[in-house]
């Protein structure tokens, strides 16, 4: 258990009002880590207008006093938007309003989260808005092991763009895990759901045995069928629960009618209660196997269709019995040997009892604590480093830009001269000069600077892993490594790892995946980078900044003069890369960002549609009149 208290959001994407079992898990997993002393907010669409006014109430006004009531032992729910009461009938959630989405983008833009745990984040969705617009540890739980056509195939790219996100998944199931790994591949930790106590079992005369008709209709004709064809002499009674009022079909015979009850219930726990046998027969469309989790904790020996959820749970047959969907022979044999022999329910019951002790909300908190724990431990530690902040505690101000090009990059037209001279005049105290694969620029403009500071760096290809910036470096490093290599080497040299438009699907860039294997070695994250063409992209790299307390910095990517200082650090003065490091932890980014199609159109003149000589000449001219304008100024 991590010994700090986290502030946790629960997000699922079903109204809170709605009964099912992700509610139900978001529910008791709130209360539980709620009672340990973490502060958790429910995050939920509703069906109350009440609760949907008061939310974005307390979000626009105060939103850190919603911290301080989830500091109260109990969970705090917000509810983000109003939408349509959840159906038994339909799984999915109901269709997200645009002002859902607004409401939760705000609530998670203003209120500081050290996590938030989607449940269900298939798109669209209050969970898969929330991953998108989270600036904390992203975990991800997906619990019911069903094929969603809508996320898997129409909107696969969506979903597996926003799963990237996730820092932490675990799936409910092993069959869900499995699942998903064919569509969405990743490591998936199986935590087990829990289930409120329940008192000792006790066999009730005659056999109780349940249906809970949750599952889809085809499920309840199966069972009606199988008690058809027991064998009149056994002592039974039947009961079908449901959320809502259900008749008895009026094909049922009249010899059943007396040994079967319809009755509504919302509580599967309470139905369980008085049963000694409960079958659940779904042929796959939609499977409960919560209500196993339900069952087993109670004492109730199960009979299940033999589908994946349903088996993992029961051991493959140990701990009840199984038939193969739709299959009505199997299943009235098997319940006539469950009612008839008494000592096998018992045998039954016996060998669930290893897995029905581990069925407690308090394990299930245990292990998302220690998942919690593991990624917060992997952030930043924010505090710095004292002594550097000492030193430059009481110095000057200057502008600084950290990314940009001069023509020793092999799509860059800039020579040296007019770069140092462009800045000098946009009034930039310190640059870095990133040049691809290459520092001899960097080594240039430091040794013909004069008044601004030249930190010599390079934005160096790796072999499939995107680009890497090293500031403060003094020997070239070569292309072509993987990314953690050329990492190795910008630390060897006592440089910083820096790295540039990290989500720009448009360059060469590191994904989440690279980013999480090398985080304890990465100094500073650029977040803003005007040549990013979908402002999006910025925003993610901000977000994962945010997420793990890594440094931002900023820089024009220039490669062309008049780019130049587009966006600037404004930060302390600063000696080192330690000094510059912590100056930068609390630096303000000014941005002022020139025309994209202006320097993307300079560039493109200057690098690709001039022919070689006149390149030169241009070149040539531009120098001369850099260093006589700076003569004259001297």
């Amino acid at each position: 258990m991590p010994q700090d208290r986290l502030a946790i959001a629960q997000v699922t994407p079903f109204a809170w009002e709605a009964s099912n079992e992700v509610n139900e898990y978001v529910a008791r997993v709130s209360d539980e880590l709620a009672r340990r002393g973490h502060k958790v907010l429910v995050i939920a669409p509703s069906e109350s207008a009440a609760l949907v006014r008061d939310t974005r109430r307390a979000v626009h006004t105060d939103p850190e006093k919603l911290l301080d009531r989830a500091g109260a032992g109990r969970p705090v729910v917000l509810g983000v938007g109003e939408v349509l009461p959840f159906s038994p009938a339909r799984r999915r959630a109901a269709s997200l309003p645009v002002d859902v989405a607004r409401t939760i983008e705000d609530t998670l833009s203003s209120i500081a989260l050290d996590v938030v745990h989607v449940h269900e984040p298939f798109a669209p969705s209050a969970s898969s808005v929330a991953l998108r617009h989270s600036r904390a540890l992203n975990v991800g739980s997906f619990h019911v092991p069903t094929d969603r056509v809508l996320s898997t195939q129409l909107t696969g790219a969506l979903s597996r763009l926003l799963f990237s996100r996730l820092d932490a998944r675990t799936a409910s199931y092993r069959a869900t895990a499995d699942l998903l790994q064919r569509y969405f591949a990743g490591d998936y930790r199986v935590i087990t759901p829990g289930a409120d106590p329940a008192p000792a079992h006790t066999d009730h005369e005659p056999v109780e045995v349940v249906m809970i008709a949750t599952e889809e209709r085809a499920a309840l004709r199966v069972f009606l069928r199988a008690l058809r064809t027991l064998p009149r002499d056994l002592e039974w009674h039947a009961t079908v629960s449901s959320a809502r009022a259900l008749a008895a079909p009026a094909t049922l015979e009249r010899a059943l009618r007396d040994r079967v009850s319809f009755v509504e219930s919302r509580d599967p726990v309470e139905t369980l209660a008085s049963a000694d046998l409960v079958v659940l027969a779904s042929e796959g469309l939609r499977m409960t196997p919560s209500t196993l989790v339900h069952a087993i904790a109670a004492g109730v020996v199960p009979v299940a269709s033999r589908l994946a959820p349903y088996e993992e749970l029961l051991g493959e047959g140990a701990r009840g019995l199984v038939f193969e969907p739709g299959d009505v022979q199997t299943l009235s044999a098997h319940l006539a040997r469950l009612i008839a022999e008494p000592e096998l329910r018992a045998r039954q019951r016996a060998e669930a009892e290893p897995l029905r002790s581990t069925l407690t909300w308090n394990r299930v908190a245990d292990e998302f604590e220690q998942i919690y724990g593991e990624l917060a431990a992997r952030r930043h530690d924010g505090r710095g480093d004292a002594r550097a902040r000492a030193r430059i505690k009481d110095r000057g101000l200057i502008d600084v830009d950290l990314h940009m090009h001069t023509d020793h990059s092999y799509d860059c037209a800039t020579p040296v001269e007019v770069l140092l001279a462009e800045a000098r005049s946009r009034g930039l105290g310190a640059i870095a000069i990133t040049d691809h694969n290459e520092i001899s620029g960097a080594l240039d403009a430091r040794a013909k600077a004069d008044g601004i500071k030249v930190i010599v760096a390079e934005e160096v290809k790796t072999a499939n892993q995107g680009e890497v910036i090293g500031l403060f470096i003094e020997e070239k490093i070569e292309r072509g490594m993987t990314l953690p290599e050329t990492i190795a080497e910008i630390k060897r040299q006592g440089g910083l790892v820096y790295v540039p438009h990290p989500f720009d699907r448009m360059h060469s860039v590191p994904d989440y995946e690279h980013l999480n294997a090398v985080l304890d070695d990465v100094d500073a994250i650029e977040v803003f980078n005007p040549r990013v063409a979908i402002a999006e992209f910025n925003e993610e790299a901000l977000r994962f900044a945010l997420k793990y307390r890594i440094p931002a910095g900023a820089g024009s990517d220039a490669h062309v003069p008049q780019g130049l200082g587009s966006v600037r650090i404004r930060m302390r003065d600063f000696n080192g890369p330690e000094e510059f490091l912590e100056s930068l932890r609390d630096a303000d980014i000014v941005r002022n960002p020139a025309s994209l199609l202006y320097v993307q159109a300079l560039k493109f003149l200057q690098t690709k549609a001039m022919p070689a000589g006149a390149r030169r000449a241009s070149r040539d001219r531009r120098v001369r009149r850099a260093t006589g304008a700076a003569r004259r100024k001297s």
